[in-house]
């Protein structure tokens, strides 16, 4: 036991233990070679993760019930579990997603190693902190393959800001408008205001289902193709308008004829805050005075999406997916939603705050998120990686898609509860045609302009 006296948790790591949220994070790393289990686990126990006082402190209770962390001792063969069957690294992840909880007599994390695929599951609680933290921590123990002294290049994004928006009196009275109906509605969702169930619903209850998972894989050179067909548009706003046109496809198969045209389908998206997007530099994230600062940084956009039927113009889901996408940055949805959701945790207690969050998801129909990851090819523990995953343990939503780009690819993991949505194979071929029907089409239009 640590000399340290015992440090409490966040609200929103305190969140994140409730038993209708308790969720984990998993981050699949794949290798070119054979895993060196040994070297593996030498390079964990002298890496950064383990020097943090987070990955070394267990989690304990006082007597009125509050959860704190305590510093211990890290037993690194208790923190490694070699798996040596023949089971797909995706059937793998969806079993550890519903049914397999992280003992709380050690850290809350674990890595898993499938020899057989030359792939480690590195399981890590949400509790611990959250994607952004996570992978930036992960990454600190990697190295460039081209330059095995250098670290990762972290991967910076452009923070749209709402005081770049408002140097008129109109611009912010539309923020402020804006702010207001997407708060009100924000909170609508978590009293009584539902989407209409379809063949992709969940609700109570779901996150107890088995699960299913499925990889849909991108080109990053095809979404930029599409990107720059849309003048102002971003790599989620093509994102997003992959999944509206996917969606599409898909209810179109599970139920034709069967939806209204238009009809709302609402997402729920978690969104870094920090004041620095993407990845984010550990020196910084290390500093408890930096607006980068380690742990569950994230608010919550209820992002909708619309059914349409087939024949419609591929880039119209990209640019109806920017508008909204663009008036969503006006707001302040995401800061609110945070929080809001520390008030309610500190006013009214856990079990209140998890069940606002649960009936938000619950009356909402998927989850989704997008970490930009290394540009170039990177080794860990002096192993090429061959791809980097995430996912997280299962919802109330009987679909969710973490998308996660590497070295010129973007894999997206989709987690389905497989008695709703039983083949996601199917879903993930829906997402890439969706996205090379869109490259068609951005190809189509600029030989177009540029005959004329």
């Amino acid at each position: 036991m640590g000399s340290h006296p015992d440090e409490p948790l966040t609200p929103a790591g305190r969140l994140f233990l409730q038993p209708h949220m308790n969720t984990i994070i998993h981050c699949v790393v794949g290798f070119e070679r054979p895993i060196d289990v040994p070297k593996s686990k030498d390079a964990v126990m002298s890496s950064i993760m383990v020097r943090h006082p987070r990955f070394r402190s267990v989690l304990v209770r006082d007597k009125r019930g509050l959860e704190h962390w305590r510093e211990t001792s890290v037993d690194i063969d208790r923190h490694f579990v070699e798996v040596h069957d023949s089971t797909s690294v995706n059937d793998y992840v969806a079993g550890l997603s519903f049914s397999s909880p992280l003992s709380e007599d050690k850290p809350l994390w674990e890595v898993h190693v499938l020899a057989e695929h030359r792939c480690a599951v590195f399981r890590i609680h949400h509790a611990l902190g959250d994607g952004i933290s996570l992978v930036s921590m992960l990454l600190a123990g990697c190295r460039l393959a081209d330059d095995p002294e250098a670290l990762p290049a972290v991967a910076g994004g452009k923070r749209t800001e709402s005081a770049g928006k408002i140097g008129s009196l109109w611009g912010l009275l539309k923020m402020v408008l804006l702010s207001i109906v997407f708060v009100l509605e924000f909170l609508l969702r978590a009293l009584w205001v539902s989407d209409r169930k379809t063949a992709i619903s969940g609700g109570a209850g779901v996150e107890l289902w088995p699960r299913k998972l499925a990889t849909a894989t991108f080109s990053i050179d095809d979404m930029k193709a599409v990107k720059k067909a849309i003048a102002g548009a971003t790599i989620n706003d093509v994102l997003f308008g992959v999944v509206s046109s996917g969606l599409s496809r898909y209810l179109d198969h599970r139920s034709p004829n069967a939806l209204p045209e238009g009809l709302r389908i609402t997402g729920l998206a978690m969104v870094n805050i920090r004041r620095q997007p993407g990845l984010q530099d550990l020196s910084n994230l290390m500093k408890s005075n930096s607006g980068t600062r380690w742990g569950n940084k994230f608010g919550m956009l209820l992002l909708p999406i619309y059914y349409h039927k087939g024949g419609a113009d591929p880039l119209s889901y990209v640019k109806r997916a920017k508008k909204m996408i663009d008036s969503k940055k006006l707001t302040l949805e995401g800061h609110f939603s945070y929080k809001i959701g520390n008030l309610v945790m500190s006013w009214f207690g856990a079990k209140v705050a998890c069940l606002l969050n649960y009936r938000i998801v619950c009356n909402t129909t998927f989850t989704i998120s997008n970490i930009v990851g290394p540009t170039e090819k990177i080794t860990l523990a002096d192993n090429p990686v061959a791809y980097l995953r995430a996912n997280t343990s299962s919802l109330p939503h009987a679909l969710t898609m973490h998308m996660m780009s590497y070295a010129g690819r973007a894999d997206m993991q989709i987690l389905v509860a497989k008695d709703i949505i039983p083949d996601p194979e199917l879903l993930a071929k829906c997402f890439e045609d969706s996205l090379l029907e869109m490259k068609e089409a951005a190809l189509t239009s600029k030989k177009t302009l540029k005959d004329n």
